[in-house]
């Protein structure tokens, strides 16, 4: 399966969650490192824009093709399993927790979830601390020029 990260172009020569661990987000409290990535090229786009205003869209930005082998297996938290509001911003406290809780566990090395900002596609979380994570590999990375048509 392949999934994809837009990513500043300094920090797409890895796969570390350093970047998440640094504040709390949707699915991980400070300190607890996690990769997220999106079902598809679209969604990680969206998932990187809503974090900024208009006009304030930062250039130098890629987009990381990212495999993950059929052979691995993947978690899910499904919607039905979330509170009724799980996608509301600020993030809260029991999405960081069944994140944390699925990075602490290393049952699987991959976690399927919902996205807040397009219902009906997924991302998937990825814990950069688990011993499959040597079997996930970045297979492309390719400039992204954000259209800023999108952000007038």
């Amino acid at each position: 399966m392949r999934v994809y990260r837009l990513n500043r172009k300094k920090y797409a020569q890895q796969l570390s969650g350093h970047g998440a661990a640094l504040s709390s987000n949707r699915w991980n409290s400070k300190g607890v490192e996690m990769i997220y990535t999106a079902q598809n090229r679209a969604l990680a786009l969206a998932e990187v824009a809503v974090h900024f205003s208009v006009g304030t869209l930062p250039s130098g930005y890629v987009m990381m093709e990212i495999e993950i082998p059929d052979s691995l297996e993947i978690s899910q938290i499904p919607e039905a399993d979330l509170p009724a509001n799980w996608n509301r911003f600020p993030h809260i406290m029991e999405t960081r927790l069944m994140g944390d809780a699925f990075i602490h566990e290393k049952k699987e090395v991959v976690c399927k979830v919902p996205s807040a900002v397009v219902p009906g596609e997924y991302n998937f979380l990825i814990n950069p601390n688990h011993p499959d994570m040597e079997k996930i590999r970045i297979c492309e990375i390719t400039d992204f020029p954000i259209d800023h048509r999108l952000f007038p």
